[in-house]
C-alpha cells in the first residue's frame, strides 16, 4: 500500500467521523475532503467534473436541484398547510389517528418528492397540530421521519441513496416502484402498529382541544389558488416522465429540470423565489462526497475492495444480498446512509458485473438496508438531522439516545421484515 493510498484513506475515514459526529458542517467536511483528495494527485479537474465512475455525479445533482425548485414553488401555494389541517379535522382531533394521517400522508408525500424536503414542509405544520391538540410533539416528530424515511425507500426520487444506486445500476423510475412499494407499503401497516404500540396508548383525547382544531378552515392556508393547480399539474406531468423513461429515454435528472423550468415560466415567479428553497448546502455536499469517493477509485482502493468481496461472496449471492441488507441497516444506523452508499454502490457494481442476472438483487439489499438502517440513530438519514433541528428550534429538543432508542426498535422490526422479502422475490 502506498503512501498516496494510506494519505487518501486518512482523508476519506476522517471526513466519515467528522459527518457521522457532526463536529463541523457536512458540506465543509465533504468539499474539504475533496480539496485534499486533488492535492494528493488522486484526481484532477477532469476526472472531478467528466468521469462518469470517479466523478461528481450530475445526475443525482441536477435531479435533487429541480426536485427542490419544484416543491419549493408548491410550498408558496400553502398546499402542504391545507392538508395537515384538512388530515386533522378528518381525524375530529384525536390524536393518535391524526398521528396516523401524518405518518401515511409523510410516506406518500416521500416517495412522491423526497424524504428530506416532505419533513421540512410538514414538520412546522405537525407543530402548530400538537400545539392545538396540546399534545406532546417529540412522538408526532419522530414517527414522521422514520415514515418519511421507509415511504421514500419505493421511489427513485424518495430517498438519495436510491438516487444514487439508479445512476449506477442504471435503474428506472418502474423499476423502484415494482421492487420496492410492495415491500414499503407492508411496512408501513407494520410501522403504524408500532406507532401505536410505542405512543399511541399514551395519548390523550382533550375534547376542548379537539374542538378548536375543528374550528380551522383549511381552506385559508390555500395562498394562491392559480399556483396550486398550476404546481399540481406539473408535479403530475413530471411523475408521468419519470414513469415513462423506459418509453422516452429522458433520464430523471432532465425531466426534473424541465418541470421546474415549465412550472417557473407558467408561474412567472421572481427567480429568488424559484431557487428560495434550494438546498445549496445538501448539493455542495453531494458534490464534495462524490469527488471524496472518485479519488478513492482512481486510488485503487475501491477496485480492491471490490475483488475481496467478489472472492468472498463466490456464487452465494442469497447469502450476500442477506448479508448486505443487514450490514447496510446496521452502518447507515452510525453514519449518513448517503455517503455509505455512495462508497458501496461501485463495490455493489462490481459483483453485479462479475455474477450477472443472479447478482442483481443485490442492488436492491443494498437500498433497503440503507433506507431502513437510516432510522436507527439520529444520524442515519439527512431527515433525521433535519427535524431534530426543527423541534429544537420549537423548543422540544429530541435527544441522540430519545430517538435512538426508537429508532433502534423500528429497524430492527423492519430490517427483520425485509430479509425474508429479499429471500423470497429473488432467490
Amino acid at each position: 500500500m502506498t503512501l498516496q493510498v494510506i494519505a487518501g484513506l486518512v482523508v476519506f475515514l476522517g471526513a466519515y467521523v467528522l459527518i457521522a459526529t457532526e463536529k463541523a458542517p457536512r458540506a465543509t467536511v465533504a468539499l474539504t475532503g475533496g480539496a485534499l483528495m486533488v492535492l494528493l494527485g488522486a484526481t484532477d479537474e477532469a476526472g472531478i467534473f467528466f468521469s462518469e465512475h470517479a466523478g461528481i455525479d450530475w445526475h443525482v445533482i441536477f435531479l435533487l436541484l429541480g426536485m427542490m425548485m419544484i416543491v419549493g414553488i408548491l410550498r408558496q401555494s400553502g398546499a402542504f398547510e391545507f392538508l395537515a389541517i384538512w388530515a386533522a379535522k378528518r381525524a375530529k382531533g384525536r390524536p393518535f389517528v391524526v398521528m396516523a394521517m401524518l405518518i401515511v400522508i409523510t410516506a406518500v408525500l416521500s416517495a412522491a418528492l423526497d424524504n428530506v424536503t416532505t419533513v421540512l414542509l410538514i414538520a412546522p405544520v405537525t407543530l402548530l397540530i400538537a400545539d392545538q391538540l396540546a399534545v406532546p410533539v417529540v412522538p408526532f416528530l419522530i414517527t414522521q421521519v422514520m415514515a418519511s424515511n421507509i415511504g421514500g425507500a419505493a421511489t427513485l426520487i424518495g430517498d438519495p441513496p436510491n438516487i444514487i444506486v439508479a445512476s449506477r445500476a442504471n435503474l428506472t423510475f418502474v423499476d423502484f416502484l415494482v421492487n420496492m412499494a410492495p415491500l414499503v407499503v407492508l411496512l408501513m401497516v407494520v410501522f403504524l402498529g408500532l406507532a401505536w404500540l410505542l405512543w399511541g396508548r399514551k395519548l390523550s383525547y382533550d375534547p376542548e382541544r379537539a374542538a378548536r382544531v375543528m374550528a380551522l378552515n383549511e381552506r385559508e392556508a390555500i395562498k394562491d389558488t392559480r399556483l396550486l393547480v398550476t404546481s399540481v399539474g406539473v408535479i403530475g406531468l413530471v411523475l408521468l416522465g419519470f414513469t415513462l423513461q423506459g418509453v422516452t429515454h429522458l433520464d430523471p435528472a432532465v425531466v426534473a429540470l424541465l418541470g421546474a423550468g415549465l412550472l417557473a415560466l407558467l408561474t412567472r415567479l421572481e427567480a429568488r423565489k424559484v431557487v428560495a428553497d434550494v438546498e445549496w448546502e445538501t448539493l455542495l455536499f453531494f458534490a464534495g462526497l462524490f469527488v471524496m469517493v472518485g479519488g478513492l477509485v482512481n486510488l485503487g482502493v475501491i477496485e480492491q475492495l471490490g475483488k475481496a468481496a467478489t472472492e468472498a461472496v463466490g456464487t452465494n449471492y442469497a447469502g450476500a444480498a442477506v448479508a448486505l441488507l443487514v450490514g447496510s441497516a446496521a452502518i447507515s444506523g452510525i453514519i449518513d446512509n448517503i455517503p455509505y452508499v455512495a462508497t458501496m454502490a461501485p463495490l455493489v457494481a462490481g459483483l453485479v458485473a462479475a455474477g450477472g442476472v443472479a447478482a442483481e438483487p443485490l442492488w436492491w439489499a443494498l437500498t433497503i438496508g440503507a433506507d431502513l438502517g437510516g432510522n436507527a440513530t439520529a444520524v442515519g438519514a439527512s431527515a433525521n438531522v433535519v427535524v431534530l433541528g426543527i423541534a429544537r428550534r420549537y423548543g422540544a429538543p429530541i435527544s441522540f439516545w430519545e430517538f435512538t432508542r426508537y429508532g433502534l426498535l423500528v429497524t430492527a422490526v423492519t430490517v427483520a421484515i425485509s430479509v425474508p422479502y429479499v429471500l423470497l422475490r429473488y432467490f
